[in-house]
């Protein structure tokens, strides 16, 4: 059979035939693990996306299987089911939740390096009310002046790690955090 000549401007016959096996298994994959980070969202953030009523239901029966393999099979419907959803808003309200828990560390981080650095000395308090300046400065020396006490007191065996004193100033610096911006240093 004698063969064609290579005629540049011809349609790959590849194109016509659409994405190969192995594109669409990623794209399915990528889908079941869509419908995995969904399922590992709490029920009152999931409850907050808007979603088709049938995935929004293989969801909820994800959530109640136990069983590995019935739960990998539920997982590969839910894949299934968002083949024909539309996954953007989806993925923003993913991409929300994750800067949302990025942020609430963060915060958190903050608070402990502003209570460890109350404790340390009277710079860091001074640098606390400087920063925030609507802050209650009597509440907050009392906490200190706890805080430091309980530190300076010998721990007995079995006593908890975070004193309860350390525990109510941590909760006053984020409350004051989160209720105030902080002054321009």
């Amino acid at each position: 059979m004698p063969r064609r000549p290579f005629d540049p401007t011809a349609p790959d016959p590849e194109d016509e035939l659409g994405p190969s096996k192995t594109q669409r298994k990623k794209s399915m994959l990528a889908l079941q693990d869509l419908g995995a980070a969904l399922l590992a969202l709490p029920v009152t953030q999931l409850d907050e996306i808007e979603m088709d009523e049938r995935l929004r239901e293989a969801l909820d029966e994800a959530r109640r299987i136990t069983a590995h393999g019935a739960r990998k099979r539920q997982l590969q419907y839910v894949g299934k089911l968002l083949r024909s959803a539309d996954t953007e808003p989806l993925q923003q309200a993913l991409e929300r939740t994750r800067a949302n828990r990025v942020h609430d560390a963060r915060a958190f981080h903050d608070v402990e390096h502003w209570r460890e650095r109350i404790l340390a000395g009277d710079d860091g308090l001074n640098a606390w009310l400087n920063t925030y300046p609507d802050a209650d400065s009597t509440l907050l020396r009392t906490l200190v002046r706890d805080a430091r006490r309980e530190l300076d007191a010998p721990t007995r065996p079995g006593a908890p790690a975070m004193s309860k004193a350390r525990r109510a100033l941590f909760r006053q610096l984020r409350d004051t955090m989160s209720a105030a911006t902080p002054a321009a240093e």
